[in-house]
């Protein structure tokens, strides 16, 4: 599971602007990564100016992106550099509208053997579980 939360000040992006972004981060790993679609979870989370620091000062405009890997984890550091720039170039469309945001993001890797979805361990990556849970872009027993 990829969990993408976004912390942005008040008002930076407009309700369509955040759908589009939902929908392109989850057709990159649905598309690409060949994760399921249900497996892929975006929050927005809007933090009051007062409440949002950059530096030691409040920023007018600023988006702080943590995502969580779990479904899939990068084996070494080539792999970790082609994803981080292969994730930047999905925000950076989005951001390249608003040159006023100071913006980054992290990735932290979870182990999958500490996932659950609706209690059940999901399938093996790749396997033939996994892609009948793509197929159905639903939770089923296997």
């Amino acid at each position: 599971m990829p969990l993408w939360t976004i912390y942005h000040s008040a008002d930076t992006f407009t309700v369509g602007e955040r759908r589009e972004l939902a929908e392109v981060i989850t057709d990159y790993y649905a598309d690409v990564v060949g994760l399921p679609r249900f497996y892929v979870v975006v929050i927005f989370r809007e933090i009051p100016t007062d409440d949002f620091y950059v530096g030691g000062r409040p920023t007018g405009s600023a988006a702080r992106v943590t995502i969580d890997h779990i479904a899939r984890r990068a084996p070494d550091s080539a792999t970790r550099r082609r994803m981080t720039t292969r994730l930047s170039g999905l925000l950076t469309p989005l951001m390249d509208k608003h040159p006023e945001v100071h913006w980054e993001f992290h990735i932290d890797e979870t182990s999958e053997e500490l996932w659950m979805i609706n209690g059940l361990v999901p399938p093996p990556a790749g396997s033939d579980a996994e892609k009948a849970w793509a197929a159905a872009n639903a939770v089923s027993p296997y």
